[in-house]
Order: C-alpha cells, then sequence, then structure tokens
C-alpha cells in the first residue's frame, strides 16, 4: 500500500507500459487517473481493478496531441480526486521504420507533438497541482534517446528531447520539492510490439530476435517498468531527480 489514498495520472494508461503502470499502482492503494483516446479499453481495465481493489481507477478520453483536451483532463482528475500526486507521461506513437528521406515534416510534426509536446503540456499543466502535494513527474522515455534507433530519427529525437526536458524540470521544480524523473526502457512486451511482429513473416522468430538483444534474454513485462515509475513516485527515491533510469535488461552493454 505504499500509494495508499495518493493520486496519480497516467497518460496512454489504457494499454502497454501505462496499462502497466496503472495496473502497479493500483495494487498499492492508488486512485490512479487513466489519460487515453482509447477509453473503452481503459474502461475495461478500470472495471477490473476496480473490482479487485485497493485502488481506484478513472478514466478520461483525451487526445493528449490537444493540449485544451490536456490541460481538461489532468484538472478534471485532480478535482475529482482531491488532489495529485504524480503524473506519468506515459503516451506516445513509435512509427513505422521510415529513412530521413522518407520522412516527412508532417509526420516528425505528428512525432514531436504526441511525444515530446504531450510531455512538455503534461508537467506544465499538473505542476499547479504537484506544488501543492510536492509530487513527482515521471517521463517515460527510450533507451533511443541515448543509443539512436535506425530508420527512427524522428522518433529517437523525441525520446531525446523527453529526457532533456527531464533534467531542465528537475534544475527548475527541486527548489520547490518535485522531483522529475525519466524511465529509459527498452523492448517491453506489448500488444504494440506484437502487433508489429504479426506483420512479418515469422512473428514468433521476430519476437525471439527482439528478446535476445537483452543480455536477459527476454523482454521486459509493463508491470516492470510500472514498478520502476513506482519506485520513482514514493519516497523510497527521496533523493533521486533529473535522471534517466535506464530499464534495458542489458541491451545496451552488447550495442
Amino acid at each position: 500500500m505504499r500509494f495508499e489514498q495518493r493520486v496519480v495520472i497516467v497518460t496512454g494508461g489504457s494499454k502497454g507500459i501505462g496499462a502497466g503502470c496503472v495496473r502497479v499502482f493500483a495494487a498499492e492503494g492508488a486512485r490512479v487517473g487513466i489519460i487515453d483516446r482509447d477509453a473503452a479499453a481503459g474502461q475495461q481495465l478500470a472495471e477490473e481493478l476496480n473490482a479487485a481493489g485497493p485502488g481506484e481507477v478513472q478514466v478520461v478520453q483525451c487526445d493528449v496531441g490537444d493540449a485544451a483536451q490536456l490541460q481538461s483532463a489532468i484538472n478534471q482528475i485532480a478535482t475529482t480526486f482531491g488532489q495529485l500526486d504524480c503524473i506519468i507521461n506515459n503516451a506516445g506513437i513509435h512509427p513505422p521504420a521510415t529513412t530521413i528521406d522518407d520522412t516527412s515534416l508532417e509526420m516528425l510534426d505528428q512525432v514531436m507533438r504526441i511525444n515530446f509536446v504531450s510531455t512538455f503540456a503534461g508537467a506544465k499543466f499538473a505542476v499547479p497541482h504537484l506544488r501543492k502535494t510536492r509530487g513527482t513527474i515521471i517521463n517515460v522515455s527510450s533507451m533511443t534517446a541515448v543509443l539512436g534507433q535506425e530508420h527512427s530519427t524522428a522518433y529517437a529525437a523525441s525520446k531525446g528531447a523527453q529526457l532533456s526536458l527531464t533534467k531542465s524540470l528537475a534544475i527548475e521544480l527541486g527548489k520547490e520539492g518535485i522531483r522529475v524523473n525519466a524511465v529509459l526502457p527498452s523492448n517491453v512486451d506489448t500488444p504494440l510490439m506484437r502487433e508489429w511482429a504479426a506483420t512479418l513473416p515469422d512473428p514468433q522468430s521476430a519476437l525471439k530476435r527482439v528478446a535476445d538483444l537483452q543480455v536477459l534474454g527476454r523482454m521486459a513485462s509493463p508491470e516492470e517498468i510500472g514498478r520502476v515509475c513506482l519506485f520513482l513516485a514514493t519516497d523510497d527515491s527521496s533523493f533521486v531527480t533529473g535522471q534517466g533510469i535506464e530499464v534495458e535488461g542489458g541491451a545496451s552493454l552488447d550495442y
């Protein structure tokens, strides 16, 4: 019950890493606000977790790429639950592999808007609430922020921007007691990962190749990423701020 009676917002919380975060925090007694375009999937997850307890989960439909919608959703959750202790800026997109020649500026704009601008906006709109609780901001970046990724320049750049934002915000908000950190996963076994594999001639071989990139010989589960976020949101990490925590199963060791 490490987050009992405290409130966390998870953007993109209906599926994948976001859903893993929601499950972990709800199991620790949190009141969780899911912000997601896919309200139906979010509601299904909320009903499951509300029945199981001990936490409480609510869903607000929102396109994080629309700043007005995002601000309204954050304020709605903070008002409904009476406070806000943490925001996990997780929502994002990963376009198919695309060379720089084929990456249009429109695609770049979309990736930056969903992955980076929404993270900036989520932090901006959460800060007035977090000042009251001396809360935390957690940005879900990616190992591509530090390692790069072939044919994913727009995506990697957006994730690098999230990491730089994390460090700058930590400096700015530290004096107010607000800690800001980022989580950099490598490969995570999510529905999106399996949907990608299903487009290939041999999905199982593709998933094995991805798993073998980690020295542990497997991908992370969404809940494993969620548990790192829980650590960063609690007093267990009270002297940790401005960090990019690499949750990557040793993938970078053999890079």
